[in-house]
């Protein structure tokens, strides 16, 4: 039995929920998202304040979109009233990063600037120049693009230069000057 997909999620004031036919659609504060789902496996229905998802049988595959979708609308109702931050450090003698815009240009040790064009409801910002921060109301395209960010330079376990989360933490290895005779 899912225990995820038997909690109902609260929907705040200022959002609005809408389902039409096999997509969910979440208007808020922060943007507007909108998923698609299949109505095979689940039933997503609106009451009050609260949004249910209901499974449809009690095979693998009906359990497992059971949690799964009612995550997802969950990340969509908490985007579109808060909205979701990703935050990122640049690590390394002379690596720099520079929001201008829709685009980040990265410095971090190749012989060209990197530099990312932003989607359509993401915003960056570079507080400092060895941070970036990410911002938006859709979870997983936040997520990807700090990925994907991180992938172009990921930290380096020896003297740990690199692009990494900023909650994330780094096992630094011995270099060779350390190991014996």
């Amino acid at each position: 039995m899912s225990r995820i997909g038997n909690k109902p999620v609260s929907v705040p004031s200022d959002v609005s929920v809408d389902v039409s036919g096999a997509t969910i659609k979440v208007k808020g504060a922060k943007g507007e998202l909108s998923q698609s789902f299949e109505r095979y496996y689940v039933d997503i229905k609106v009451e009050s304040n609260e949004v249910l998802v209901e499974r449809k049988g009690d095979t693998k595959p009906h359990r497992a979109r059971h949690g799964l979708y009612r995550a997802l609308v969950a990340n969509m109702v908490e985007g579109c009233s808060k909205g979701f931050k990703k935050t990122l450090e640049i690590t390394g003698v002379g690596y720099n990063a520079k929001a201008a815009g829709q685009k980040l240009t990265m410095n971090i040790g190749f012989c060209h600037p990197v530099e990312f064009e932003m989607p359509a409801g993401v915003k960056v910002e570079t507080p400092t120049n060895t941070q970036i921060v990410l911002t938006g109301p859709d979870k997983q395209m936040i997520g990807q693009l700090a990925a994907n960010i991180r992938g172009v330079r990921p930290p380096e376990p020896y003297k740990g230069k690199g692009i990494r989360y900023s909650d994330e933490v780094i096992r630094r290895k011995a270099g060779k000057a350390v190991g014996g005779k």
